[in-house]
């Protein structure tokens, strides 16, 4: 069973678009993924509930709930089976909280939007990610997402040399797409859309399932892409 963290303080960075989508593309391949709900907006928990009988099966636990009659772990227990385990954590997550919330990660994914106040955001999750979690970078289990980009702008040009000097992978480059809203409000991920309407952004996952697959410790040169030169702004 592979734990997935999806993490970034900062809050509308995409976490909870990355997550269900991961979801949907295991389920798509026949795996049993477990959505863990520790947003209190009860995000990913909706998208579950709105997926219909004949589509691959997701379980959710809504983890920001409390039940006192039960002990924490088995209100967190996931069913036998289970392939993979993806962590939607919350917004405003705390550097003494991670620890907790990263223990036992195999990986850990960082959504990172093209904006200065992101970029910051994203420098301070990692640092805690390392100072704080004690995540080595040589473990290669923390990869950066460069999340709702758009090609030729000053602002990605500016995010993709910050992300060159963590240190960190840059393990996908997802697109500005309003296929993920409109799968989001039916209750499926961009894998389960028609192949002709979201050919491209099932495209873009390649890498970051490719970097997933990957065991920890195994980590090779980083390999980064280059700045294109600016179009627009």
């Amino acid at each position: 069973m592979q734990r997935i963290v999806v993490m970034n303080p900062k809050g509308g960075s995409g976490k909870t678009t990355i997550a269900i989508n991961l979801a949907s593309y295991f389920a798509t391949r026949q795996h049993s993924p477990v959505l863990m709900d520790f947003d209190p907006q009860g995000s990913s928990l909706r998208w579950v509930k709105k997926r219909q009988p004949g589509q691959p099966p997701i379980h959710v636990i809504a983890a920001f709930e409390r039940d006192s009659r039960t002990t924490r772990a088995f209100q967190l227990r996931v069913p036998e089976k289970t392939s993979h385990v993806i962590v939607d954590t919350p917004a405003a997550v705390e550097g003494r909280e991670m620890p907790e919330l990263t223990k036992d990660a195999d990986k850990i994914l960082v959504p990172v939007l093209p904006s200065d106040i992101d970029i910051h955001a994203c420098s301070r999750c990692i640092r805690d990610l390392l100072l704080v979690a004690k995540i080595r970078r040589e473990d290669d289990r923390i990869g950066v997402i460069a999340n709702r980009v758009r090609r030729n702008t000053i602002t990605y040009q500016t995010l993709i040399r910050f992300l060159q000097t963590l240190g960190i992978p840059i393990v996908a480059t997802i697109r500005d797409s309003q296929n993920y809203v409109r799968a989001a409000e039916l209750g499926i991920g961009v894998h389960e859309m028609k192949s002709y309407l979201a050919a491209e952004d099932v495209e873009q996952w390649e890498p970051l399932v490719a970097w997933l697959s990957k065991p920890t410790g195994t980590r090779a040169p980083t390999e980064t892409p280059t700045p294109p030169a600016v179009a627009n702004v």
